[in-house]
């Protein structure tokens, strides 16, 4: 996957911006190695006040799938 480049040149960086005493990686250490970062679509996001009620409603929908798998395996192992 190609880069995309940023239109702006270092000399037209806000003032604002002001990156001089970042710390590179600084957060990184929050995140173990079974975490999985997920980027919601901005309408998916607007549904969802919070990061708790997405995990809430996708462990929801994992119960219904597996039920749904169980019930289906069930229904072959009966044929």
């Amino acid at each position: 996957m190609r880069k995309v480049r940023s239109s702006l040149k270092s000399e037209e960086m806000l003032p604002e911006y002001d990156f001089s005493r970042g710390v590179r990686g600084k957060y990184a250490g929050r995140f173990t190695h079974d975490t999985i970062m997920v980027v919601l679509d901005p309408d998916v996001a607007a549904v969802f006040p919070d990061g708790k009620s997405v995990n809430t409603a996708l462990r929801a929908l994992g119960h219904i799938v597996r039920d749904r798998q169980r019930h289906s395996a069930r229904r072959h192992a009966t044929r």
